[in-house]
């Protein structure tokens, strides 16, 4: 798969314009002109972006007639969270969303994204901000499984927090220092999980926000896990234990 490149001013103005999704941003570091309007539109949008030198711009254009500004496009077609929600309740199923509260490592992306899909999960949630979109890295780490799951990208988590606890979902998040071990909740009944990123964690506010704080035992001297491997035996253990009420 090949990203959707957009170069040149007036075409990645006309993109974000459109209201296309949009990736990311590279900008030259010597850019002048008409550029700092374009970034600000485009941080109005919640794009991310980011400077670069000539010559990574050279390659993502594989043109040197760039102006200074190249814009990746989705390589996926994003769901609404309203889409999410409803969906298990079409299939007549108890609710089990994944909140992805700022993975950046289009690795780690892919293979939780792979899982979410063995394991069962109705849908994924991602930040626009502070995180890796579903691009060819992260298909590919995926095996596939992006294909038959659905992700939508929020502005704001915590948002999209709200919205799900309205709907009688309960907010259940993971953190090395909770008091309670992830096998004292049964789980049967409608949840999100959310998984931290990989250095800091879940963020303080979204941590506020969770119903429930688990943590996976551990006995090593290392104390924490993979993004990735954390959200399988999460997810695992969701499952098992769902299976166990059947």
């Amino acid at each position: 798969m090949k990203d959707d490149i957009i170069y040149g001013r007036n075409p990645v103005m006309e993109a974000i314009k459109s209201g296309k999704e949009i990736e990311k941003i590279y900008v030259s570091k010597n850019a002048g002109g008409n550029i700092s309007k374009i970034i600000a539109m485009a941080k109005e949008s919640g794009i991310v972006v980011s400077t670069a030198d000539s010559d990574t711009l050279k390659r993502l254009a594989n043109t040197s007639n760039h102006q200074g500004i190249v814009a990746v496009g989705a390589l996926y077609q994003y769901f609404e969270l309203e889409d999410i929600l409803d969906y298990p309740e079409k299939k007549g199923e108890k609710p089990f969303l994944l909140i992805l509260d700022g993975i950046t490592d289009p690795h780690n992306m892919g293979a939780i994204i792979r899982s979410a899909e063995a394991f069962g999960v109705h849908g994924v949630i991602i930040p626009k901000r502070r995180s890796v979109g579903i691009n060819a890295t992260v298909v590919k780490a995926s095996a596939g499984a992006v294909e038959h799951i659905k992700v939508a990208k929020v502005s704001n988590i915590n948002g999209a927090i709200k919205k799900l606890k309205e709907r009688g979902i309960w907010i259940v998040g993971s953190d090395v220092q909770a008091e309670k071990n992830f096998e004292e909740l049964d789980y049967d009944f409608p949840l999100a999980l959310v998984i931290g990123s990989e250095g800091e964690g879940i963020s303080r506010l979204v941590l506020e926000n969770c119903d429930f704080i688990v943590k996976i035992p551990m006995k090593g001297k290392i104390n924490s896990l993979n993004a990735s491997v954390a959200a399988s035996i999460l997810m695992y253990g969701i499952l098992s234990k769902r299976q166990g009420k059947a």
